[in-house]
């Protein structure tokens, strides 16, 4: 479902996002609520596994909006929007995330059941994903970014480098560290359950 959605707003893409900016260039209200709507859900979700904070996440959320209506000409077109957008929320979340003093937990459970599938299957697709989830959560934030932003928003190493402002071998390091820590964090009680 997901992926179908990613797919449709890159068809979509930059030509339909750089139209509603060039609006927003000229005060249209209609084009920010446009725009704010069609990223609103992504960053949402990003910003919330980065953060590990709902108010951290929608304070965030709403500065990262705010740049793109009060500063929409700093979008020199180098890239697409949505990797100028997200590198806003990257860099604004890890700026929120390093005034905060205390840890926090994940107490979210992402898992959801269906009427269609089995009560044992279910229950290890809910014990799979809690697991994942915990270990993700485990992850630093640079490494969480990099998971969220391969996995669950389907971008290129080279448009996660220029989001997060890293080269792309830093990305690929990341990842490689991020991969090794989770398969250890995982390898017990989920290699029990698939």
């Amino acid at each position: 479902m997901f992926k179908r959605g990613a797919r449709e707003r890159q068809s979509a893409g930059r030509d339909g996002d750089e139209h509603l900016l060039a609006l927003i260039r000229e005060g249209d209200v209609r084009a920010f609520e446009s725009l704010y709507r069609q990223y609103h859900a992504q960053l949402a979700r990003f910003l919330l596994r980065l953060t590990r904070r709902p108010q951290v996440a929608e304070e965030v959320l709403n500065d990262t909006m705010l740049v793109l209506w009060h500063r929409p000409d700093s979008f020199r077109g180098a890239s697409k929007l949505s990797t100028w957008v997200f590198g806003i929320a990257y860099r604004k979340a890890m700026k929120a995330l390093r005034r905060l003093d205390e840890p926090a937990e994940d107490r979210r459970d992402d898992g959801t059941m269906t009427s269609e599938d089995d009560p044992e299957r279910e229950t290890h697709h809910v014990l799979r994903h809690s697991a994942l989830v915990q270990a993700i959560s485990k992850l630093s934030p640079e490494h969480r970014a990099v998971v969220d932003l391969t996995y669950f928003h389907e971008l290129g190493y080279r448009e996660i480098a220029e989001i997060v402002g890293c080269p792309v071998d830093t990305v690929k390091t990341r990842m490689f560290h991020a991969r090794r820590i989770l398969k250890r964090k995982l390898a017990g009680g989920l290699v029990d359950w698939l």
